[in-house]
């Protein structure tokens, strides 16, 4: 059964995602928000800095692989579909959206 996404943030267009790769994506924020969680914690009980920065690098890490599994799904989806489909406007979104996640 596949889910429908909205992202609130930027966008109007929405993507229904695989049940797999819905549960895939969400099982790595789940771990990242662990993360998180523990690094406040971290935080709250004076852990050593290189410690907590050990840890935030970990998380970066983690967000980096999201990053590249969601853009891989992307592009074998949405942009195949697109440019199959005549719609090369989807080059210059993905163009842009490359340029954003370089910075």
């Amino acid at each position: 059964m596949a889910k429908k996404v909205q992202m609130e943030c930027c966008s109007h267009k929405t993507k229904i995602r695989s049940e797999e790769e819905y549960k895939k994506l969400i099982h790595r924020l789940n771990r990242i928000e662990g993360q998180i969680r523990g690094i406040r914690g971290m935080v709250e009980k004076n852990a050593y800095c290189p410690d907590i920065l050990i840890q935030v690098a970990a998380v970066n890490a983690a967000l980096n692989s999201f990053n590249k599994e969601l853009l891989a799904n992307h592009i074998r989806t949405c942009v195949v579909n697109d440019i199959r489909n005549g719609n090369d406007a989807i080059i210059d979104e993905l163009v842009s959206t490359l340029q954003k996640l370089m910075k």
